[in-house]
């Protein structure tokens, strides 16, 4: 049985919201690393737009994915 378009996006963003918050939480190490000093707002900006394009990602990956399924059977 496949996903349906909601479920996917649901799953897509429960996933996400978790990789949100470690990146946020590492964001200001790993720019410090490559010298770049940043502050928590700036963190939770550049994890923003990662976590949309992620959101994006995960949606498009898994729907392509089902469509691949649902030609198969």
């Amino acid at each position: 049985m496949s996903q349906t378009k909601l479920q996917s996006f649901l799953e897509a963003n429960v996933s996400t919201a978790i990789g949100f918050g470690i990146s946020w939480a590492v964001t200001p190490f790993v720019m410090g690393a490559f010298g770049y000093s940043v502050g928590a707002g700036t963190a939770f900006g550049i994890t923003v737009v990662y976590t949309v394009i992620s959101i994006v990602r995960g949606y498009l990956v898994r729907r392509f994915f089902n469509r691949m399924e649902v030609r198969r059977g």
